[in-house]
């Protein structure tokens, strides 16, 4: 069956999204801001149509809609793009002197908006404001003639905002104004599996020194999220560089946001060259859910995702405390895929290097089995190879 066998493909297509993300059973109903899921994150680019041309044949997505001149928008040009449940929107400046185009000076290529599926968006926005959270945009409706969507916004750390969704109403391929678009990468490789992952696990987000707390306040107070892990001190430090970091989560933790700020160290950590080069906070990374991490990172390496490298020695005791696991060592070895055990379980992860010039956003894969953490053994191997490759750009 070539790199990827017939049975892994369709245990892999068992495994459901609640599975892949880590998510748990939680009640809903005494929740004041309850959340559903993440609906789409929106990345501002200088280029949308190349962005987007990249990110299909890269990491395996699918354009299904397109916003744009064609279509009556005469600001930007958006596409849509899917790899199951994972829904990103690559939006560009067609004309010049747009806030797009602004932000993109400002920024470089990055994430403007972590959207938020919500059963009532009025409610959701009322308590954020009542709450303490800034509004940005009231609740409206938006249609056309396949229905209503519900929408509003509010803002979070540096210029990110959160777009509040309910599409409950609403049958079309993403928004009232989108059109069903052709994908942009006619097919993948035989060989390849049909998603290189299947969902959003979480995404992180860098705040500056001293600010952490203050943002992790603000999904408790806004949001009714709960404190899901806290990393400090030794836990997320090496010889050169330190970093603290508390994950918050909905009821479900189907939405987990990690929050970083850097800590005091003998130099730059890669939070500080984070905040220099995107111009303050911002999200700094998104962990992408996938069922097989050996056939993802196969795929993606081979369609030219380049990926941070783990020295020989990680792997040299590994199986020794993280046991055994459904990919052998060698296997992780030869991918540079790191593994990481807990009390409920374990994961392989992989991270990409930054996928822009800027060293700012890059990619986890990652492919849970139990394990509801974010790696914490991996830390100190990660950000060494991070260290390396901030060496490397004269950052360290």
């Amino acid at each position: 069956m070539g790199l990827f066998s017939e049975e892994r493909h369709i245990m892999t297509s068992m495994i459901n999204e609640d599975q892949l993300v880590g998510a748990v059973a939680h009640d809903f109903s005494a929740d004041a801001f309850p959340v559903r899921g993440l609906d789409h994150v929106r990345f501002l680019v200088g280029n949308a149509k190349q962005a987007a041309h990249y990110y299909s044949t890269a990491f395996g997505m699918t354009c299904v809609a397109y916003r744009g001149p064609e279509t009556g928008s005469r600001e930007a040009a958006e596409y849509v793009l899917t790899s199951g449940k994972a829904r990103f929107v690559i939006t560009g400046e067609v004309r010049a002197g747009s806030a797009v185009g602004a932000s993109v000076l400002a920024h470089g290529d990055g994430v403007c908006d972590l959207a938020l599926s919500v059963p009532d968006v009025d409610a959701a926005v009322e308590h954020a404001r009542r709450t303490g959270a800034t509004v940005l945009e009231e609740a409206h409706d938006v249609a056309d003639e396949h229905g209503t969507v519900r929408m509003a916004a509010i803002a979070t750390y540096g210029e990110t905002r959160h777009t509040l969704v309910d599409r409950s109403k609403y049958t079309g391929p993403f928004l009232p104004g989108f059109s069903v678009a052709a994908p942009l990468f006619a097919a993948k490789p035989a060989h390849h599996p049909k998603r290189y992952f299947q969902a959003i696990d979480h995404c992180v987000g860098n705040v500056e020194l001293g600010r952490m707390d203050e943002w992790v306040g603000f999904y408790n107070r806004v949001m009714g999220f709960t404190n899901l892990k806290e990393f400090v001190g030794d836990d997320i430090a090496t010889e050169y560089s330190a970093l603290m970091s508390k994950v918050v989560a909905s009821g479900d933790h189907r939405v987990k946001f990690p929050l970083n700020e850097p800590a005091v160290s003998k130099r730059k950590s890669q939070i500080d060259e984070y905040l220099e080069f995107y111009g303050g906070p911002g999200v700094q990374h998104i962990a992408l859910a996938t069922g097989d991490i050996v056939a993802s990172v196969r795929a993606m390496r081979e369609m030219g995702v380049e990926f941070l490298e783990t020295p020989d020695s990680y792997y040299d005791t590994l199986g020794e405390w993280v046991g055994d696991t459904r990919v052998p060592v060698d296997t992780l070895r030869e991918l540079r895929i790191l593994a990481d055990r807990d009390e409920d379980g374990y994961l392989l992860q992989i991270f990409t290097k930054p996928v822009q010039d800027r060293p700012t956003v890059f990619f986890e894969l990652i492919e849970r089995h139990g394990s509801l953490g974010f790696g914490k053994g991996n830390f100190k191997a990660l950000f060494e190879a991070i260290e390396r490759e901030q060496a490397r750009r004269g950052n360290l």
